[in-house]
């Protein structure tokens, strides 16, 4: 599969949501690779900011990894992932790891749209993004979303006009 330049207008923004781009991984039986992203991202000049968005836990490796996110040249936005419980086994608590950076990502385009940016590229197949795409279709902006086969939410595909929608095995050989 031939890999696939994106054809970018104007001053460009991207936001990877990890903690969505990571789930990718069962679909694509691999990891995807942010620093491959990155790379990729970089040979388009008209990429301005490369937002990364992912909770931090007590692990070390959690820290280690935002560290290194921070050395790639992303702009790392991270906050305390909770523990959510989201059942019993007998006296025991079943807990679910749990830490949304939606609205962090939302705050970011708006500050990029301050400072005249025009595309909008997002590594999330996450339908509760529609509100902020609309938003941006309805501004004349160039909408991409990076995507994964499996991995698009309904509220996503069902839009027609003004998206670019892109499986990221076409974008980037992981």
């Amino acid at each position: 599969m031939k890999k696939l330049k994106l054809n970018l207008r104007d001053k460009t923004a991207a936001y990877i949501d990890w903690a969505n781009a990571y789930g990718w991984r069962k679909t694509l039986k691999e990891k995807p690779d942010p620093q491959k992203i990155f790379k990729y991202l970089s040979e388009l000049k008209q990429i301005e900011f490369k937002g990364f968005y992912y909770g931090t836990d007590k692990h070390p490796k959690s820290k280690k990894f935002i560290k290194l996110m921070k050395k790639v040249g992303y702009q790392v936005k991270t906050k305390p992932v909770k523990k959510i419980i989201i059942g019993h086994l007998g006296d025991k608590n079943i807990y679910k790891r749990k830490c949304d950076l939606d609205i962090e990502i939302c705050m970011d385009v708006y500050q990029c749209l301050e400072k005249g940016f025009n595309g909008f590229i997002f590594f999330t197949g996450d339908g509760d993004f529609e509100p902020i795409y609309k938003y941006l279709i309805k501004k004349r902006k160039q909408v991409i979303v990076v995507y994964t086969k499996g991995h698009l939410g309904r509220e996503i595909w069902e839009m027609k006009q003004g998206i670019f929608k892109v499986e990221l095995p076409r974008l980037i050989k992981t």
